[in-house]
């Protein structure tokens, strides 16, 4: 039987040689020597790029980026400016990027330059704000369902605005169709309470932004609540009731997480905040592109989510707030 199994060998190992061969051969290739000298190079395209609430944003898409061994940039304008951040999109191509994530904040403004990209074989995917009710060639986005997200904060809210109460309903920009999303997602269920609404725009310093309010708050002395749609004017809300309306009934509540947001819900001047989880939307965009472009892995759209952050479960994403985790 021994000398059965010796002679018996050279052929196996042949058997295992031409098995390991035609096993190698079936398999995806794997990136090569050139291909890990230059990484893939992935750019994001953003508004008001410089804005604190994409902090978690920026960490969520260095993580990916380190995980993948990919590089990134963040890109963007300053403030809202459509035709601008759209040649940003276009300037992407044309300095070589391999994949593009666009804050997609104007249905109709990026639609011809992603096609653009797309053609060239450049893919995009949306980030923050999607472009998913009029066609758009980007294959995927990584945000919060937004006018649900404002539906879902005010019926949390309906029991505690009295019936054909007057508010005030704030966005820190105009023209993006975010604010504008969550904005009628509000008003959709308050119309059944027979709520009327002053609308302001604050700015996107929440300090400035307090100032805005304060004046609105004071030109309307009916009003006792203020709603805001993003981080800017929902922390420059609970500012401006903390500074000149505190223990007089007045409150807040709006979205987005900043540590003050936070500390400002603990001390009872802001309600509540839905947090879209900004960390994800940088997070999973590196990945859906890197996955794509190694292996041809199409991406998903992925829900951010709308959860609501109150007195009862502040306390546990303040210290991840800090980290930019949330």
């Amino acid at each position: 039987m021994r000398k059965a199994l010796d002679m018996g060998f050279p052929r196996l190992q042949k058997l295992v040689c031409v098995l390991a061969t035609l096993c190698l051969a079936g398999c995806p290739a794997q990136p090569d020597a050139h291909d890990a000298e230059k990484p893939l190079r992935l750019a994001f395209v953003t508004c008001a790029v410089d804005g604190k609430f994409f902090g978690p944003v920026k960490k969520g898409m260095n993580d990916a980026a380190k995980m993948m061994g990919v590089q990134c940039d963040f890109l963007g304008t300053e403030g809202v400016d459509l035709p601008a951040q759209a040649e940003m999109v276009r300037q992407a191509v044309a300095d070589g990027y391999d994949g593009i994530a666009v804050n997609i904040i104007d249905p109709e403004a990026f639609d011809k330059v992603i096609q653009e990209a797309m053609d060239q074989g450049v893919p995009v995917v949306g980030f923050n704000v999607d472009d998913h009710a009029s066609p758009n060639a980007r294959l995927s986005s990584v945000n919060q369902r937004l006018y649900e997200a404002g539906e879902a904060l005010a019926r949390h809210l309906a029991s505690h605005i009295p019936d054909n109460a007057h508010i005030l309903m704030t966005m820190h920009d105009e023209g993006v169709s975010a604010l504008e999303d969550r904005l009628a997602g509000e008003q959709a269920i308050l119309k059944g309470k027979n709520v009327r609404w002053t609308v302001v725009v604050s700015g996107n310093d929440p300090v400035e932004g307090a100032d805005v309010i304060a004046q609105a708050l004071k030109a309307n002395p009916d009003i006792r609540i203020v709603l805001g749609t993003g981080q800017s004017d929902t922390e420059a809300a609970g500012r401006a009731i903390e500074a000149q309306f505190a223990d007089q009934g007045y409150w807040s509540a709006g979205f987005d997480l900043s540590p003050t947001t936070l500390r400002l819900i603990q001390d009872g001047h802001i309600r509540c905040t839905v947090d879209q989880q900004p960390y994800i939307q940088g997070f999973y965009p590196v990945m859906q592109l890197t996955l794509y472009l190694r292996y041809g892995i199409v991406p998903s759209n992925m829900d951010a989510g709308a959860a609501i952050i109150d007195s009862a479960n502040v306390d546990q994403v303040v210290e991840l707030s800090q980290q930019l985790y949330r």
